[in-house]
């Protein structure tokens, strides 16, 4: 597949390319600053863009199968609000290029009903609201952009995340959870491949935890 990557040198962005090149697919990173990507390889292909400009993403996106964004908030008072302002201009090009599949990064705490989330991760979740608002609230604003769009959207929830190397397994639950306390990013990369081609996925969230 032909494949854009959007945060392609952040956390989760950086092992979405990785996997992607090591399955065989075609790749395109946008970044701000290609320095920040030291990757080199016949099937890679870095842009410099600014992701959250619309018309600097067409190019980037023209051609794709699908889109993969790992953008998030640099901090919890972020004044860019990174991923809802980047999911809109994701749609627009999206739609101005006639691409349709879209995968985000989001965050376990948004699923506010609890479903399927263990005892600890409920409770839990009222503190985290409380420290990192201003984060959750520019990804949901995110995932309502994605809703709006009318394009074949899955937003991935992983809980806690971890900077050490992957497990190479994960689990899911289209709706619910994340089903477990942590997951590495690298697992969180493996596990928005793997649900490209999931047709249960479109139109929905998906927790994701180790």
């Amino acid at each position: 597949m032909r494949l854009t990557i959007l945060g392609a040198t952040g956390g989760v962005g950086k092992h979405l390319v990785a996997h992607a090149l090591r399955d065989g697919h075609e790749v395109t990173a946008a970044v701000r600053n290609p320095d920040r990507l030291p990757v080199r390889d016949d099937n890679l292909t870095v842009l410099r863009v600014d992701p959250l400009d619309a018309g600097s993403l067409e190019q980037a996106v023209a051609g794709a199968d699908a889109v993969l964004s790992g953008i998030g908030a640099a901090g919890r008072r972020d004044p860019l609000k990174p991923a809802s302002s980047s999911a809109r201009a994701a749609v627009e090009a999206m739609s101005a290029t006639g691409v349709r599949r879209i995968l985000v990064v989001s965050a376990g705490p948004l699923n506010r009903s609890g479903t399927g989330q263990p005892a600890f991760a409920r409770l839990l979740s009222p503190v985290l609201w409380a420290v990192l608002r201003e984060v959750y609230t520019d990804l949901e604003a995110m995932e309502r952009v994605l809703r709006e769009s009318g394009l074949d959207w899955t937003s991935v929830r992983p809980p806690r995340l971890l900077d050490q190397p992957g497990r190479g397994t994960y689990r899911s639950a289209v709706d619910a959870g994340p089903v477990g306390g942590s997951i590495p990013r690298a697992d969180v990369a493996r596990a928005m491949l793997d649900l490209i081609g999931r047709e249960d996925t479109v139109g929905h969230a998906v927790g994701v935890a180790s």
